[in-house]
């Protein structure tokens, strides 16, 4: 099959997978916790979204040139991704955990003022996800993990 003969598909999915992997023991080298959600979220120490581009652009590279307008194609597109990761999601994050706080300030306050308490059973109010984006350092270690990823495939294996 086809598919499965396209390295440059292979390298990216490789580098997501490998890139949300190695977020476990990263995680866990700094906060001595072992978190297995980090396999499937957002965030965090290296980018997947960098690493999947960054390998993608450096086995196109690799297949048609430098010169291919396949290459520059793939390339607009790992520099829009990085920037996005960087900028936009990073922010939104940010945001989210001054509306975090924001929401515990207020129920904080309504309770105090208003003699309110909490039972056990009561539902917990849902917080915003603030681990969006990334910081430029994690995009940095992604995309360098996606360039090594790649590296290693076309002057090692193929």
């Amino acid at each position: 099959m086809a598919l499965f003969q396209n390295t440059p598909l292979l390298a990216a999915l490789f580098a997501i997978f490998f890139a949300q992997f190695v977020k476990i023991p990263i995680h866990y080298l700094f906060s001595k916790k072992l978190d297995w959600k980090l396999m499937t979220s957002t965030g965090g120490m290296p980018s997947s979204h960098s690493a999947a581009v960054s390998a993608l652009t450096t086995a196109v590279a690799y297949e048609a040139g430098l010169d291919s307008t396949l290459f520059a194609i793939s390339a607009i597109f790992a520099v829009i991704v990085m920037f996005d990761a960087t900028g936009i999601r990073y922010q939104a994050g940010q945001q989210a955990l001054i509306i975090n706080q924001m929401r515990i300030d207020f129920q904080t306050f309504v309770q105090e003022m208003k003699g309110w308490s909490h039972k056990d059973g009561q539902q917990k109010i849902q917080e915003l996800k603030t681990l969006l984006g990334h910081k430029p350092s994690e995009v940095f270690a992604g995309s360098v993990t996606g360039i090594l990823i790649s590296v290693i495939t076309y002057s090692f294996i193929i």
